[in-house]
């Protein structure tokens, strides 16, 4: 069985995060999705098709001890991260995906502070 990481907030969840965990766990058999939010969003996550776990990022030194502790075969992020992961490398595949245009968590706070200042 090939197992996926891939760690988030997802403080608003969006459909270029769905996008994100639809590519990942097509990388694998087994998507892990770690959140560093409450158990609400851990909630939500566990209702996505493609999520087959949820578990907490604590720490962001923890990274090195999930991917050993969950086997994990490759650790997927979006590519604007390119290069910030690569010394998981030595533990397994790292894959940085291209983000889906058009879409961020920044992006929909502006449109949502511009809209209720107008």
């Amino acid at each position: 069985m090939k197992k996926v990481i891939t760690y988030g907030t997802f403080d608003l969840l969006h459909w270029g995060h769905i996008n994100l965990l639809k590519r990942a766990k097509e990388m694998g058999d087994y998507l892990v999705v770690a959140i560093s939010s409450d158990e609400n969003r851990k909630m939500i996550l566990e209702a996505i098709r493609y999520v087959d776990e949820v578990i907490p990022e604590n720490t962001w030194e923890q990274k090195v001890q999930d991917v050993i502790d969950h086997d994990i075969d490759i650790f997927v992020m979006g590519d604007d991260w390119e290069g910030k992961f690569d010394f998981l490398k030595e533990y397994c595949e790292v894959v940085y995906l291209p983000r889906t245009i058009g879409i961020s968590t920044t992006k929909i706070k502006e449109d949502l502070f511009t809209a209720t200042n107008k």
